[in-house]
C-alpha cells in the first residue's frame, strides 16, 4: 500500500497545475484566473525543487512547461476554442513521450522494476493509447459543447480514466509480481539435482 501511495502522490504533484486549472475554471468560470493560477502553481514547483535540490524528470518538465506555455497563450488569445482544443495537443505531446519504453519507471518501486518490467513496458503503451484517445475525445467535446460543459466533461473523463488505469495497472502488475516472486523463491528453495 506504501508504494501505492508513493505512486498516487508522484503522479498527483506532476498533474497539479491541471487539477488546480479546471477546479478553479468550473468553481470560479473565470478563465484567466484559472490559466493564472494553474501557471503559478507550474512555476513555484519548478521552483521550489530548484531550491531544493531535486532532480526534475522529464515528465514533470513537460507537464509543468506545458500548463505554463499553453497557459501564457491562453492569456494572449483569449480565445474560448483554443483553450478548449489546447488539450487535445498536450494529450498528443504526453502520448508521444509514453511511447517511450521505461518511462514509468519513476513511478514505480524497485521490486516492480525488478519484477515486472515487460508488465510496466505494456502498460506504458496503455497509458500512451489513453492519451490519443483523450486526445480524440477532447476535440470532438471542444466542437459540441460550451467552455464550462466541456471543462466538467473532460475533467471528470480525465480523472476517472486516470485513476481507473492507474489501479488496473496497479492490482494487475502487484498480482503477476507476487505470483512471479513466489515462483523465484520456491525454485530457490528446491534443491538441486545432483
Amino acid at each position: 500500500m506504501a508504494n501505492l501511495m508513493h505512486s498516487a502522490r508522484l503522479l498527483v504533484s506532476d498533474l497539479a497545475s491541471t487539477i488546480l486549472f479546471l477546479v478553479v475554471l468550473l468553481t470560479t468560470k473565470d478563465l484567466m484566473l484559472a490559466v493564472g493560477l494553474g501557471v503559478g502553481l507550474g512555476v513555484i514547483q519548478i521552483g521550489w525543487m530548484k531550491l531544493r535540490r531535486q532532480k526534475i524528470d522529464t515528465m514533470q518538465w513537460l507537464s509543468i512547461g506545458l500548463v505554463v506555455a499553453s497557459g501564457i497563450a491562453t492569456m494572449l488569445t483569449s480565445d474560448a476554442r483554443f483553450v478548449m482544443l489546447k488539450p487535445s495537443v498536450i494529450y498528443c505531446i504526453v502520448g508521444a513521450y509514453m511511447l517511450r519504453p521505461g518511462w514509468m519507471n519513476r513511478y514505480m518501486p524497485p521490486i516492480a522494476v525488478q519484477m515486472v518490467p515487460d508488465i510496466a513496458w505494456i502498460f506504458g503503451f496503455v497509458w500512451a493509447g489513453l492519451m490519443f484517445g483523450s486526445a480524440a475525445l477532447n476535440i470532438v467535446l471542444a466542437l459540441t459543447l460550451d467552455p464550462v460543459t466541456w471543462s466538467a466533461s473532460m475533467s471528470i473523463w480525465g480523472i476517472a480514466s486516470k485513476v481507473a488505469l492507474f489501479l488496473i495497472q496497479y492490482v494487475i502488475m502487484r498480482a503477476i509480481g507476487v505470483r512471479r516472486g513466489r515462483r523465484a523463491a520456491a525454485a530457490a528453495s528446491v534443491p538441486a539435482s545432483t
